[in-house]
């Protein structure tokens, strides 16, 4: 399987973001993934100079400070570019019927719960990247 160029991981939780990380790395889907532990933090990656740019961007809702939803309405004031080279899943383990219909309006490719599985990663892949992971 040709491997995405780059994940980034946004989840206030440690333990998620090593399973996640660790999975990901598993099943070789990308050289480079990358870890924020806030909205805010993803955001100063995203508007770096050069800005960094995520084929993939798994995004948590409930996190403290900037939650998902904040994170991604200043999201949608980058550059439309950048914006259309990233597929942003929402990752939850719970989806609040406030939270979902607040979502509809924003750019985000699909949703996903929590914890992520081989599975999963690979519906993603074929889903929205036409790839699949081997046969194991």
């Amino acid at each position: 399987m040709e491997k995405l160029p780059h994940i980034l991981l946004v989840d206030d939780d440690d333990t998620t973001n090593f399973i996640h990380e660790t999975l990901l790395t598993k099943l070789q889907v990308s050289h480079d993934i990358r870890v924020a532990t806030s909205g805010e933090q993803a955001l100063e990656l995203l508007t770096q100079q050069p800005p960094y740019v995520p084929t993939l961007l798994l995004l948590d809702l409930a996190m403290p400070g900037m939650g998902g939803i904040a994170f991604l309405e200043a999201y949608q004031r980058l550059p439309q570019a950048q914006q259309d080279a990233t597929k942003v899943i929402v990752l939850t383990t719970s989806m609040d019927s406030r939270d979902l219909e607040r979502i509809d309006d924003l750019p985000i490719a699909g949703l996903a719960s929590k914890p992520l599985n081989r599975e999963k990663i690979d519906t993603l892949l074929r889903l929205h990247f036409q790839r699949q992971l081997p046969a194991e």
